[in-house]
């Protein structure tokens, strides 16, 4: 597996190494040991999730706080989307800042999504199916999010408004600001 760190510290895109030949691919999406030892910490992924949208679907930006907090290996199977992690670390030197990668099915690249980022993404493809590991449970009292077009985060989601699915919690999220304070 190829592991490189983003422009922001602790967030890293993971290219697994794929076998290919005449009958198709293979390739290891998860393994603990070799996964901690690239990130060079211990992260005990707990929960897997699943979502099947269809095309401009944007989930986002969610985060859970407190002791809640997930950190997140996010990929899709199937498809195509944009993905987007929102560094929320107060003390960060990156706070407000966000990494912006393009996660599909054919490049089978995966994004881990540490603690204290808010996480979206929207589907650039007809239909997409989206997975995710996340290291603490779901926890409906510690949900929290960010409004998606908030001006100061800037996002490009690569569709226009128009085009955008968006359930009625997401579309009423405060701004990074409101969330924060």
């Amino acid at each position: 597996m190829k592991v490189t760190e983003t422009n922001i510290e602790g967030c890293f895109i993971i290219e697994p190494k794929v076998f290919e030949d005449s009958r198709g691919y293979f390739f290891e999406s998860y393994n603990l040991e070799v996964f901690n030892n690239m990130l060079e910490q211990s992260i005990n992924f707990i929960q897997d999730n699943e979502s099947f949208s269809v095309k401009g679907t944007l989930r986002g930006l969610h985060y859970q706080e407190g002791e809640y907090a997930q950190a997140k290996l996010v990929r899709v199977i199937e498809g195509e989307v944009l993905d987007i992690a929102v560094d929320i670390r107060e003390n960060s030197p990156t706070f407000g800042e966000h990494v912006s990668l393009i996660l599909s099915g054919e490049n089978k690249k995966q994004l881990f999504v540490p603690r204290g980022f808010a996480h979206g993404f929207v589907v650039l493809s007809n239909t997409a199916l989206f997975s995710y590991k996340c290291d603490n449970f779901y926890n409906k009292d510690s949900e929290c999010g960010i409004i998606y077009n908030d001006s100061e985060l800037n996002i490009d989601w690569k569709l226009n408004n128009e085009e955008l699915v968006i359930s009625e919690k997401d579309k009423i999220l405060p701004t990074l600001k409101n969330a924060i304070l």
